[in-house]
């Protein structure tokens, strides 16, 4: 018994515009923040996309209302551009996310602001 073919769902999450960027390799990592954690403020060298697999995260570049993603929603971080905060929205839960580094050659994924 042969089964109909079902249409592949495609939901576009994000569109990001990169500019000029020379992306030479990927870092993907999953990232686990607990109830009430925060990044601090920080940059990225380069350009970052995310993904929030549960819970919901809290967005906020310098100068710039923050933003609330929940799961299932997608982020774009530019790179060399100050995060006033990235964090887990909520006191109770986790947060995971997934950061893809978009990476020219090599550098850092990460480097904290006073």
């Amino acid at each position: 018994m042969r089964m109909g073919q079902q249409t592949i769902q495609r939901k576009q999450l994000l569109t990001a515009a990169l500019g000029n960027r020379n992306v030479t390799s990927a870092d993907i990592r999953e990232i686990r923040m607990e109830p009430g954690q925060q990044s601090g403020r920080h940059l990225h060298p380069c350009a970052v996309l995310g993904y929030v697999v549960s819970g919901a995260a809290v967005y906020q570049v310098e100068g710039e209302q923050a933003r609330r993603f929940p799961a299932g929603s997608a982020f774009y971080e530019p790179a060399d551009t100050v995060i006033a905060n990235f964090g887990n929205a909520s006191d109770s839960e986790p947060m995971t996310f997934v950061a893809f580094y978009l990476l020219d050659g090599k550098q850092e994924l990460i480097r904290m602001l006073d």
